[in-house]
Parts: C-alpha cells; structure tokens; sequence
C-alpha cells in the first residue's frame, strides 16, 4: 500500500448520518467502545431486508430465497475479513451470549480438577461465564494483571500452565488498559500444554478485525455493534472443534455446527445487514486506493492500516496530554502507539470522582463515559474503586484530532478547578 496514503475524513464522515444528526452531530462521540456510530451502508442493507424480505428465510418464494441468501451473505462477507469459513462463525445477540453459550456447550467435556485459566483484565464476558463452570469440577486459576501497569505478564502465565489446562481465557486487548496482548505467543504457550485459547476480541476488532487464523485462536469473540454493525456478537470456533461442543439449540437441530451453538437462531435483518460493513470498507478501499484487489480480507487490512495511522495520531495526542499531568494516573501503555496500546484512554485524577469529571465536560460537548466498564476485577485490581472506576475516552478512525483537541482544553478547565 502507498504509504503516502491518508484517510480522507471528510470522504468516512460522510458515510455515517450520524455526523449530520442533530442530537449527535455538535458532539465530539469519544465513547466508541461502547458501541460505534453505524454508516449508511449497513441501515441500507437492513432497511432493505425489512421491506423486502420479512418474512421466514429459506422458503421457496421469492422473498424467502433472497431473505436466505442475504442472511447467508452477511454471515460470509464478514467470516472472510476475519480469515474464517463462514460455517466456523456464529451470529448471536452479543459476545456476553455467545461465550456463555460456548461455556455451556464446553460444559458436558470437562472432568473434575481440569484447569480453566482467566486473567482479571478481561471484560466480565470472558470471564463470569468461565468461573461458573467450577460447578462442574473446573478449577479455575487466575492469570492477574501488575497492579500498577495493569499489564499481563507472560512468565506468569507459564507457572499457571499444567496437564491438567484445558482452556485459556484472555483478552486481545482490555478495554481498561488497552494494551495488545500477543496472542500468537500465549496460543503457542497454551496449545504446548495441551489446551485450547478463548479470546475476546471486543476491544481489538474496532480498530482491526482480527486474522483468526495467524492468531491461531480456537475461539474468537467480538462485538458487531462496535465495529461499525448492528447490536450482534460474533463468535468463531474453528472447525475442528465444532464436533466436540454439545448442542445449545433445539435437539432435532444437527450438532457439530455453528447453528447448533446459537439457540434460536440468528437475527434475520441484522445477519443480512453485516454486508454493510463490508461495503463500507469496500467504499473506502475504492477511493482511497487505486489498485484493485479481489481478496476481501486483503481490502479490509488496507483500510485498517489507513485507520492505524488516524488512530495513533488521535490516541498520541491524548496521551501524551495525560502523561505530563501530574494529577492524573494513566492506565496502560504510556504511549499512543498503536503497536502496544488501542486507542481507549482510561485514567483517574486524584482527589476527583471519576463520574464528576465526565459531566464537567458535558458543556463543552464532549461525549465519555466512567466506570468500570464490566471490568470490575480489573479496576479493583489496579486498586481503584469498583463503581466510579476510570474516566474512559475511546477513539475510532472517524474522530478527529480537532474532537480530541476539545477534550483536551475540557479537561484543562476542569482539572484548573478544585
């Protein structure tokens, strides 16, 4: 790819109408890991279905056929962007369903005393859902962050490993302390010993889907509704593992496949309006980059880069205002680079609630949130307390450095008060 190359922001702003909306518009959004903004490619895509074809997939009329091949082609375009088949990928209501469902189909193969690892950096979804399978004989042993880096150490988990590990449980990046964790590292690790890897990928995928082939996961999670898609989950189980997993759906239901991980089904609409994101980064390829390319994966990690090099601006900028505060306590990598950290910036001010922080800056029209983001064993970890947490600013590729500006001279305001 031409490094020379930059993202067009006014070109990518355009794309998503909530730009152009006026509740939404004035705002500088710094909350996108909670849920990005949507472009119009995928509320085309729905809007299409819903008038359409809204009626039962896979009959023999007309709507029903092409409500299938919908369906069957958003499930496709996405399972190639992250290097899986589109019959290792699960489509459920969020990642928090899919891993408990993944826990529960898991459930029936363990014997007592088989190990289950879990880091206390993770979200609560790849966590709550593991831990509860100590009623079934698991012993769970947990992988804990440095207390005051927040960061995971790998040498600890080689003295967690045994013969007795079946699962490892960790994060790709936290959305607490947003350091990238290296996955192929801790698969090579986990695999030697004879057990499987479960990552969740929430906090990574926004800003890259993830090549779950060269991770060399077993499993894959993330949340469709924060890259740039409606509120769905994606899960991927790699294909040889599908026959060991007990079946979830309806019993006359065939085992040994992704359907059987997903009782009820998939969401009609929302399935078929994944083909939107795949066409907004196809969109994006086409004007930024000359070159054709037919790989569908190959397109979008030549979009991620442009989004590399706008988020790493964004999260330097941030950081780097953060670091030179003495007052302020900077979670994670110190530094914005986007090889060690994603572009989520937690922090605390001493002697501030991390709540009152956040509405000082609502007159400015800067958009974050605080708490402990379900990650309260983390938060409690890194010595904070559970329910005002970290002051949290998360940038995607659409923001600019004139919205991180704002927040910037914000806090400047807020942090001369006392």
């Amino acid at each position: 790819m031409d490094g020379n190359v930059r993202l067009d922001l006014d070109f990518v702003r355009a794309q998503f109408p909530a730009f152009r909306h006026p509740s939404t518009g004035p705002w500088a959004f710094l909350e996108n890991a909670g849920g990005s903004y949507v472009p119009a490619a995928v509320m085309d895509r729905l809007n299409r279905f819903l008038v359409a074809t809204k009626v039962q997939p896979y009959g023999d009329f007309p709507a029903a056929v092409e409500a299938g091949e919908t369906m069957d082609a958003g499930r496709a375009r996405i399972a190639a962007l992250i290097n899986a088949h589109p019959e290792e990928v699960v489509i459920g209501a969020s990642t928090t369903m899919n891993v408990y469902v993944l826990a529960q189909a898991l459930r029936p193969t363990l014997r007592p005393g088989d190990e289950i690892i879990v880091t206390n950096q993770d979200h609560e979804a790849n966590i709550g859902a593991w831990r509860r399978l100590a009623e079934a004989g698991a012993v769970i042993r947990e992988w804990c962050i440095d207390p005051v880096t927040g960061l995971l150490d790998r040498a600890d988990l080689e003295g967690l490993l045994s013969q007795r590990t079946r699962l490892c449980c960790v994060t790709h990046c936290s959305n607490i302390v947003a350091a990238i964790n290296d996955i192929p590292a801790i698969a090579a690790a986990v695999h030697a010993a004879g057990g499987l890897v479960m990552v969740d990928g929430v906090s990574y995928a926004p800003h890259g889907f993830p090549d779950v082939r060269a991770l060399d996961a077993d499993f894959y999670a993330f949340s469709l509704y924060k890259t740039y898609g409606p509120h769905l989950g994606l899960l991927y189980v790699r294909q040889d593992h599908l026959a060991l997993l007990a079946n979830q759906n309806h019993g006359f239901l065939p085992a040994g496949t992704a359907l059987a991980l997903n009782p009820g089904g998939e969401n009609h609409e929302e399935t078929a309006a994944l083909q939107g994101i795949a066409d907004y980064l196809d969109a994006l390829h086409a004007h930024h980059l000359t070159a054709p390319e037919p790989d569908p994966r190959r397109r979008g990690a030549a979009v991620f880069a442009l989004f590399a090099a706008q988020e790493e601006a964004l999260a330097t900028r941030l950081v780097d205002y953060l670091r030179d505060r003495p007052e302020v306590r900077l979670i994670g990598p110190r530094s914005g680079a986007r090889s060690v950290r994603a572009p989520t910036i937690a922090f605390t001010v001493a002697g501030r609630r991390s709540h009152d922080i956040v509405r000082a800056l609502l007159p400015h029209q800067v958009a974050i949130r605080s708490g402990n983001f379900y990650a309260w064993r983390c938060v409690e970890a890194l010595g904070l307390g559970r329910e005002d947490g970290v002051v949290r600013a998360s940038m995607v590729h659409y923001n600019t450095l004139a919205e991180v500006d704002r927040l910037i001279a914000g806090l400047e305001r807020t942090l001369e008060r006392r």
